[in-house]
């Protein structure tokens, strides 16, 4: 059975068949089960295998924040025994407990459940910190205290921190004592913008008040804001969990804080920038289960994803994907490392930073106070004899000179630039100052992407376009017929806004002879989209359109993406 369920992994393209093998090598010498392997290797999330578990062996998922728990079947397991073996009462009768549970074949806790409770236990299936958020819910921890009612009582109090300025004896004081007003505010803000699915947040200060945002699914959401007096007192929190220098208020900063919310290992990348009002801090919440998107699921069409895995799996070449901050290329790149990584493939990257730690993949971080510049990095990384370079950014000519070098010499290289679309990367290279015959022997691909909101799954509702929509989007009264527009009411599992996730857009554009061409005689990027277009590239509002009339996304978030990006 259980190998049924891996190679539906390798089927679905979660997995390669080498990393299958890798996992399968690693359970035999560690005892392990295969599926437990690929979960220590990063290969495959948690959540994904007890999903596909549950459905195997029948198993009902659920979802703990759409259903509200009785107080009385909370109190039949005691709070030490859900917290230890991470399972949430969600129902009972008078034989039996229902209960929630990641691994469906954990056994050995459902035996212990049985001895305790002298009750027959059903299960059901619910990811890890799910369940860690409804047992803090429901236990008591944070449903008695939110970010809201400790504000609102910061609001009401007049404590005033702006005498002190939270010294650095302190902040040093309160990095040990969790009870501290400040201490808890901070870790509160972290926990409920985790739980959000947030991916930054914003703290700025303005003169009568300090603003916290939340950025959703790509949009930026506010929230209730402290007293200005508290700014201060926040930002000596942050700088003390991230290591910075607390003294230092007039000169940028950054650093990480690494911290685990709700059973999670969660990394932040911290920012903080001097304002004429205070200093603004910007914490990027980096998930580590984000980037373990498995190709398939990234959101190509079918013709896509054939190309791009014919692409990645060439023996040498730049491939090159562009897009605006946040749009997604590097958890498309790491989907490709991982898909390529394997024993007999080496991997060098160069990053700046290196914003998630890859199982088996040589990671180097730029530090150009020390002339550990990304072209310095590329010199040293060919004497190492790598199959496969992923270079960060291309940024100037000498990097993207030193790339281009790689890829004639026998080397798969990867890197991302900052155009707006497919054929612009082209003609970024030349204007950078490299020679066109070098970019045309080297480029084998560009990529542009965007990332669209998904509609919520609980509250999708069929929805038809009026004729003055079907006109604006060129589309047919034929073509309507045969599509599924959907959009979503709003309800409580996406915070009421009608989407929940996002699907990556694409555009790619591979080079050929014609392409090759034009690019040595420098065309202007207009030429070569309509070559591009004329060999069969899809646009990114096109692709778009294509998920709105699949009923993935919307006709208002294809038109956001036509706004924002061509």
């Amino acid at each position: 059975m259980a190998t049924d369920l891996l190679h539906k992994f390798v089927e679905d393209g979660l997995i390669s068949e080498e990393q299958l093998a890798e996992a399968e090598d690693m359970a035999r010498s560690l005892g392990i089960k295969p599926e437990d392997a690929l979960v220590k290797l990063g290969y495959i999330d948690k959540a994904v295998v007890s999903g596909a578990q549950a459905k195997q062996f029948g198993y009902e998922t659920i979802d703990l924040n759409a259903i509200e728990i009785p107080p009385n079947v909370v109190e039949m397991v005691p709070e030490s025994v859900a917290r230890e073996n991470i399972v949430m009462p969600v129902a009972a009768d008078a034989e039996s407990l229902t209960v929630a549970i990641s691994d469906p074949m954990r056994f050995d806790v459902l035996d212990k459940l049985r001895f305790i409770l002298n009750k027959d236990i059903k299960v059901v299936v619910a990811p890890d910190d799910a369940i860690q958020t409804a047992i803090n819910r429901h236990y008591g921890q944070s449903e008695t205290e939110s970010v809201d009612s400790m504000i609102q009582e910061f609001t009401e109090t007049a404590i005033d921190f702006t005498k002190t300025d939270m010294t650095e004896a302190e902040a040093v004081a309160g990095e040990e004592d969790d009870s501290a007003p400040i201490v808890r505010l901070v870790n509160m803000i972290i926990s409920e913008a985790v739980s959000m699915r947030t991916s930054d947040i914003h703290i700025e200060p303005f003169e009568d008040r300090v603003r916290i945002r939340y950025r959703i699914d790509g949009i930026l959401v506010e929230r209730d804001s402290p007293p200005r007096r508290l700014l201060a007192a926040i930002v000596s929190r942050i700088k003390i969990m991230a290591k910075m220098d607390i003294a230092e208020k007039r000169r940028p900063q950054d650093g990480r804080i690494k911290t685990r919310v709700g059973g999670k290992d969660i990394d932040l990348r911290v920012s903080i920038l001097p304002t004429n009002h205070g200093q603004a801090v910007v914490l990027r919440i980096l998930d580590r289960d984000s980037i373990k998107i498995g190709i398939r699921n990234l959101g190509f069409s079918e013709e896509n994803y054939r190309t791009f895995q014919n692409i990645i799996r060439r023996p040498n070449g730049i491939f090159l994907v562009t897009g605006p901050t946040g749009s997604g290329k590097t958890t498309t790149l790491y989907s490709a490392l991982r898909e390529l990584n394997r024993p007999d493939r080496k991997i060098i990257t160069a990053e700046d930073p290196v914003e998630y730690v890859l199982h088996g993949i040589n990671q180097v971080e730029v530090k150009a106070s020390i002339g550990l510049t990304f072209a310095a990095i590329i010199r040293a990384m060919l004497r190492q004899a790598p199959n496969v370079i992923l270079v960060g950014e291309i940024r100037d000519m000498e990097t993207a000179e030193m790339a281009i070098q790689a890829s004639l010499t026998g080397h798969l290289v990867f890197s991302t630039l900052h155009t707006n679309d497919a054929p612009g990367a082209i003609s970024r290279l030349i204007d950078m100052g490299v020679q066109p015959f070098l970019v045309a022997s080297s480029v084998m691909a560009v990529m542009a992407q965007r990332l669209a909101r998904t509609i919520c799954p609980k509250c999708k509702e069929a929805y038809t376009p009026s004729p003055s929509e079907l006109q604006h989007f060129d589309l047919t009264p034929e073509q309507a017929a045969h599509a599924n527009f959907a959009r979503g009411r709003g309800c409580t599992h996406c915070q009421h806004t009608g989407y929940r996730g996002r699907i990556a857009v694409f555009e790619l554009m591979v080079m050929n002879s014609t392409l090759r061409e034009m690019t040595f005689n420098r065309e202007p990027t207009q030429n070569l989209r309509r070559q591009a277009r004329l060999l069969g590239m899809k646009t990114l509002a096109e692709d778009a359109l294509d998920k709105a009339m699949a009923g993935i996304t919307t006709l208002a978030e294809v038109e956001r993406l036509r706004k924002g990006g061509e």
